[in-house]
């Protein structure tokens, strides 16, 4: 049977065995409990022998919908869902790891991300190793020692840092590590985790695959064993995720395709604007040739993705200057919705951490993160213009 592509997978996946009542679009379960007059079959749904729902902490119609949706996109055996991304991420490391155990990851992961690694996992006696991003040899020597998991984040929140996923698979895998990869940044559009050799695969379900900012969620996708502890997890622990917000992030994810590539179009076409402004010290973009991490990019991903970042000269006080200038841009802490977004990493991705930290990570406060729309090209390039045109030559003067 021939295999559909992606943007139909996106608008039909997951949803066929949800519908009633002839409706064409899943509906919102909003019950919190399920009845059911037969004992002996209550009792099977509920030991898991027979498929059905009982209580909305554990699984709902319109929820189940919106996993079987991201499976399909991941490829993944199993999936399961989450309240938030943040949700996803604790629950799956609060799953898999216990005292004594060891856990190998980069130092560029989003800013709450670093804080379950710095502070929280320390507390509960594992030990975390963090590596220098984009530095293999390194990653994989610590790899080598032996850990229980091997987290990866690629692109990384908020320099869109890149790792090779299938090389860092292969150490983790001969270490008998549990490959972990945030996926947000470039969605199950752009990259494919799984299929590169990692065991499970993380989204924050409120940037791009809900897409329009309106929806908090997560999800994890895997092999069934793995997910279906996790989901455990999370059951007895309670991040659920509601059904209404199931419901939108399905309704957003059917434009998922059209939208990423949009945004991806969008992102290079700002990242190379970018690298014409003066006041432009740097630009972070994969698709940028110059970027270190472009030509692994190029190999694991199908395109760029919507995000950029870039510093500017004057630091803080320029993005205090520009960044109000913008007309077509939500100063915002978000990321991947149809409109553009942009904020400095210091109030968005890693206001958790300190000056000093954010130094010691490669982040200048001068940082701008922008996460491109689906605008038409000409008007995001023409805001960014008039912008810069806005600058006062006295913030230069010392730089």
């Amino acid at each position: 049977m021939r295999e559909t592509k992606m943007g139909t997978r996106a608008i039909w996946a997951g949803e066929k065995d949800q519908l009633a009542f002839g409706a064409t679009q899943v509906p919102v379960v909003h019950s919190v409990s399920f009845g059911y007059d037969d004992m002996d079959e209550w009792y099977d749904v509920a030991i898991g022998k027979k498929k059905g729902h009982i209580y909305g902490r554990n699984t709902n119609p319109t929820v189940e919908a919106f996993e079987e949706k991201i499976r399909i996109l991941e490829g993944a055996e199993a999936a399961t869902s989450f309240s938030t991304g943040m949700a996803a991420i604790s629950n799956t490391l609060g799953t898999l790891l216990f005292p004594g155990d060891r856990v190998v990851s980069i130092k560029d992961t989003y800013g709450g991300t670093n804080k379950i690694f710095t502070e929280f996992l320390p507390k509960q006696k594992i030990d975390v190793t963090l590596c220098d991003t984009g530095d293999h040899e390194e990653i994989e020597k610590e790899i080598a020692k032996g850990c229980k998991v091997l987290y990866l984040e690629t692109p990384t929140n908020p320099t869109v840092k890149i790792t090779d996923i299938a090389r860092m698979a292969r150490a983790g895998k001969e270490a008998g590590a549990i490959v972990i990869v945030d996926n947000t940044f470039a969605t199950p559009i752009n990259q494919n985790p799984l299929a590169l050799g990692a065991d499970l695969v993380i989204h924050s379900a409120t940037k791009f695959l809900g897409g329009h900012a309106d929806a908090l969620g997560g999800s994890v996708c895997g092999s069934k064993e793995l997910v279906e502890s996790i989901y455990h997890y999370r059951e007895i622990n309670g991040a659920t995720l509601d059904p209404m917000s199931a419901y939108l992030l399905l309704r957003g994810m059917k434009t998922l395709k059209l939208r990423v590539d949009r945004q991806s179009e969008n992102a290079m076409a700002v990242a190379r604007y970018l690298q014409t402004v003066d006041v432009v010290e740097s630009v972070f973009y994969p698709g940028l040739e110059d970027h270190p991490g472009h030509e692994i990019a190029k190999e694991q991903m199908n395109d760029f993705g919507g995000m950029l970042s870039f510093a500017v000269k004057g630091g803080v006080d320029t993005l205090r200057h520009l960044l109000p200038k913008l007309k077509y841009a939500n100063r915002a802490a978000n990321l991947g919705s149809v409109e553009t977004i942009v904020g400095p990493s210091r109030t968005t991705s890693h206001v958790e951490c300190t000056p000093e930290e954010r130094a010691a990570m490669g982040i200048p406060e001068g940082l701008i993160r922008y996460s491109a729309g689906i605008e038409d090209i000409e008007d995001l390039i023409y805001d960014l213009e008039q912008a810069f045109q806005t600058l006062p030559e006295s913030l230069f003067v010392n730089s």
